[in-house]
């Protein structure tokens, strides 16, 4: 099955920003009507430094006050700031205040692209046109989110989107890289809708055979720092079925329907009620119910407290639900905040883990000639 790209909407033709880090000053303002009126805006500041590379902080704004900050390095999403209920704006991601924080050994993928395979790969090996490849065994004799050094710990090329609110990012991982064959062309588009959605659109091509899952690491809790953990949120996701992993979350090639059960969220329902019944915690692919070929509707975020509530349309077959089990309190986040255990959750829009080894899972295999296309919508509102 194919899982092609459509845009969903068109966008608003607005002033815009140059962000081409080599040509543009760092922290140069928004001009013409998006510095004078209330109207989109992207701006640039400076974040730091890795060796010799320059590390940008991009800060996109809608007419309705939505902002989100972007850096290069890893193309992590840094804040999304929404309104709740009573139009108070919030910081509805868990981060770092500085680059030290993102840099620093157990990051947990804070909010960053993940490549060039998100999720896991059995033991760290697979097999394509006869030949056996090895990968960094980095998780449990594993590879989890692209290796040592995967698209999350790189600096990304930038340039402002033309004609909208937003930036491309583009990167060049070259064969061989992670162990992964290919050069592969990526590029991510980050555009600010509207509607109050953050559209994310993922484009790749490469010159030799590669397995390819790209995917954003965000962690959400819309509580806006209130609530120490996710639990009290209520989760919707279209799909009856899961893929059964082993012990080591690694699928087992069956799947396990959800209906009734602790991994049944095919009706809103509030993430600690059944969490307990699943060891470690949610971790796990769900198959969406999808249908068609475009981004549609297959999942909702809702914290009933404050009333911020997120939908997440997408192409892809599958979403990986990850609750935070691994957090442990021991990283100091925004304002100095703890992020304990379930602090924050991911919903990664993606293929299925493992897919090299697993053939009858959908194709995760992209070819000279073709183009991986994938795009993912969060779009944000109140109730």
């Amino acid at each position: 099955m194919k899982y092609l790209f459509n845009a969903l909407a068109s966008i608003i033709v607005m002033t815009t920003l140059s962000c081409n880090n080599a040509d543009t000053p760092a922290d140069k303002p928004a001009t013409g009507d998006t510095a004078s009126t209330k109207s989109y805006s992207l701006s640039e500041q400076p974040y730091g430094e890795i060796g010799n590379d320059k590390v940008i902080q991009y800060t996109l704004t809608n007419p309705s006050g939505m902002v989100v900050k972007i850096l290069n390095y890893g193309g992590t999403v840094t804040n999304i700031m929404v309104p709740d209920r009573s139009g108070k704006m919030g910081d509805v991601v868990l981060g770092f205040d500085s680059l030290a924080g993102y840099l620093q050994t157990g990051n947990p993928y804070m909010g960053c692209l993940v490549g060039r395979y998100a999720n896991r790969i059995a033991n760290a090996k697979f097999s394509l046109d006869g030949k056996s490849y090895s990968l960094a065994a980095n998780n449990d004799g594993n590879t989890l989110h692209g290796g040592l050094k995967g698209f999350d710990k790189v600096i990304w090329r930038s340039k402002a989107n033309e004609g909208d609110s937003g930036i491309t990012l583009a990167y060049s991982s070259k064969d061989g890289e992670e162990g992964y064959p290919g050069n592969l062309e990526v590029e991510v588009k980050y555009t600010l809708m509207p509607d109050n959605g953050l559209k994310i659109e993922y484009m790749a091509t490469t010159d030799k055979a590669t397995p390819i899952n790209l995917t954003n690491h965000t962690y959400f809790n819309l509580s806006d720092g209130a609530d120490t953990t996710i639990l009290n949120h209520q989760l919707m996701l279209k799909s009856d079925l899961v893929t059964a992993v082993n012990t080591k979350l690694i699928p087992t090639g069956t799947f396990t329907e959800v209906k009734g059960g602790p991994m049944d969220f095919t009706s809103p329902k509030t993430i600690g009620q059944d969490i307990a019944k699943v060891p470690g915690g949610y971790d796990h692919n769900w198959v969406l119910r999808r249908a068609g070929v475009d981004a549609e509707l297959i999942g909702s975020l809702y914290h009933p407290g404050n009333g911020r509530f997120v939908e997440v349309f997408t192409t892809e077959p599958g979403i990986q639900f990850y609750s935070g089990n691994f957090l442990a309190g021991n990283l100091n986040g925004k304002k100095g905040m703890k992020y304990v255990k379930h602090a924050g959750l991911c919903l990664e829009t993606q293929h299925f883990p493992d897919s090299p080894n697993q053939p009858e899972f959908p194709n995760t295999i992209l070819k000279p000639g073709e183009a991986y296309k994938q795009t993912t919508i969060y779009k944000f509102s109140t109730k």
